[in-house]
C-alpha cells in the first residue's frame, strides 16, 4: 500500500521536474527574444539616415583597386570622410557575421530580415578594399566576419529562398 509520504514524495519530485522544464523552455524562449532583438537593433541602424548616407558615399565611390582608393581617398589610417563611412558602413555587416559565426544568430532569420541583394553588392564592391588593408597592415582578420556572411548567405542562400518559395509563389 502506498502511504502519503510516498505520494507527497512523488508530487514533489514530479513538481521540480515540472519547474526544471519550464525553467528551460522560458530560458530558451528568452534567448530567442534577445536574438530577435539584436537583429532588430542592427536593422534599425542600417535605416537610420546618417547610415544611408553613409553607403550612398561608399556605393558611390570609384576606384579601381586597393592602391586607386588610398591614391584618392587617402590612407586608411587617415581622418578621411570615406573610411568614416567605410567603418560606419562595414561595422553592421562585420558584427552580423561575426554573430553568425559564433553561432549566437541564425542565416535563415538574417536572410529573412536583410536578405542577400546588398550585402553581395556590398561585399563585392569592397572586395578590394578589404583584401588590401588586411595585406598593407599583415592582419588577416580584418573583416572577416563581413566575407564569413557574404560566403554563407552565398553558399545557402538557395536553400534560404525556399523558405520564402511558398508564399512567395501564393503572392504572385
Amino acid at each position: 500500500m502506498v502511504d502519503v509520504t510516498e505520494i507527497s514524495a512523488v508530487l514533489a519530485a514530479a513538481g521540480v521536474l515540472v519547474g526544471v522544464v519550464y525553467y528551460i523552455l522560458e530560458i530558451k524562449h528568452q534567448t530567442t527574444i534577445r536574438k530577435t532583438d539584436l537583429i532588430i537593433k542592427l536593422y534599425s541602424m542600417i535605416q537610420s539616415h546618417e547610415y544611408q548616407d553613409d553607403l550612398w558615399k561608399v556605393m558611390s565611390s570609384q576606384f579601381e583597386d586597393y592602391q586607386d582608393y588610398v591614391k584618392k581617398y587617402g590612407s586608411m589610417l587617415s581622418e578621411s570622410p570615406m573610411h568614416k563611412a567605410f567603418f560606419s558602413v562595414l561595422a553592421p555587416y562585420e558584427m552580423v557575421g561575426t554573430l553568425l559565426y559564433r553561432k549566437h544568430i541564425d542565416i535563415g532569420f538574417v536572410y529573412d530580415v536583410f536578405g542577400s541583394r546588398g550585402s553581395k553588392m556590398l561585399y563585392e564592391k569592397l572586395k578590394p578594399i578589404i583584401l588590401g588593408t588586411r595585406r598593407e597592415f599583415d592582419e588577416p582578420g580584418i573583416f572577416v566576419g563581413f566575407e564569413y556572411l557574404h560566403s554563407e548567405l552565398l553558399r545557402k542562400e538557395p536553400q534560404l529562398r525556399k523558405t520564402w518559395g511558398k508564399y512567395l509563389s501564393q503572392s504572385s
